[in-house]
């Protein structure tokens, strides 16, 4: 019960700090959406730190992990759960995995996107 409060609790922190960033009054001209973007890699280079420091320091508190990583992470980007998981299949040598599930996972994002929005209007 206490993982599940952990992740919630992160999740509540990183959904907010991302709304809060999604108010800052940034808008280009090209129309790139810069603040997702941004968001995506911060949210990325922050499970790699996190996963990173769980990994080298095996004393840390796991439900520390969980919020950090799961909660905070999850909640601000799930973007940072696909670089995760990529990266980790291109260190255990499944390069064509990683390419595969990269370029599927955004593919199959996009259209889904797309599907959906279809279908309401």
């Amino acid at each position: 019960m206490i993982s599940c409060l952990a992740v919630g609790l992160g999740g509540f922190a990183g959904s907010v700090l991302r709304y809060l960033i999604g108010l800052v009054p940034l808008r280009p001209q090209s129309g790139f959406p810069a603040k997702t973007f941004l968001i995506n890699i911060l949210g990325s280079f922050a499970i790699g730190l996190i996963a990173a420091a769980a990994a080298k320091n095996k004393d840390l508190n796991p439900n520390l992990i969980l919020f950090l990583k799961v909660g905070i992470c999850g909640g601000f980007t799930t973007f940072s759960s696909l670089a995760m998981e990529t990266s980790d299949l291109l260190k255990a040598g499944a390069a064509p995995t990683a390419v595969l599930y990269a370029v599927l996972s955004m593919a199959a994002g996009v259209l889904a996107v797309m599907a959906a929005q279809m279908i309401v209007h």
